[in-house]
């Protein structure tokens, strides 16, 4: 989820498809989160406030590297261990599932669209984005000018 002071919140996300195949990787790389990182960047044209549970990859030394060389517009916050109540993305997984719930899928293909279906319509509601930014309590102002 994005937000910027006087806009809309967003949400942004990417699909991660696992097939099962031989060497296909079961979850994003460190790269696919710097991608992440940048596409956000670009897209709001503002500092970046990034908050992180303590998931292998997020700690991984490229990321920190990245924070570092962008440190003029992009802050890394490491959340607790266990604590999604502080997650936004926690509230947008509830409201997923709580919409799948009468869907019945025959296949990957189906889920996949479901699931994009769904979160395309929380896109299109920034009211529910923004409840799920309030839920968690936080709050953050100018966290670049610290």
């Amino acid at each position: 989820m994005a937000y910027r002071p006087g806009q809309r919140a967003r949400l942004l996300y990417k699909l991660c498809l696992y097939h099962g195949r031989k060497g296909e990787p079961k979850g994003f790389a460190w790269s696919d989160y710097r991608d992440l990182i940048v596409a956000a960047h670009q897209l709001l044209d503002a500092p970046l406030v990034w908050c992180w549970d303590n998931l292998n990859v997020h700690l991984v030394a490229e990321l920190t590297a990245l924070a570092e060389e962008h440190a003029d517009w992009l802050r890394i916050y490491r959340l607790p261990a266990y604590a999604p109540e502080l997650k936004p993305a926690e509230g947008i997984w509830s409201l997923l599932k709580r919409v799948m719930g009468n869907f019945v899928v025959a296949d990957l293909t189906g889920l996949v669209r479901i699931i994009k279906r769904k979160l395309k319509k929380i896109q299109y509601r920034p009211y529910l984005i923004d409840g799920c930014l309030a839920q968690t309590g936080l709050t953050i102002e100018h966290p670049l000018n610290t």
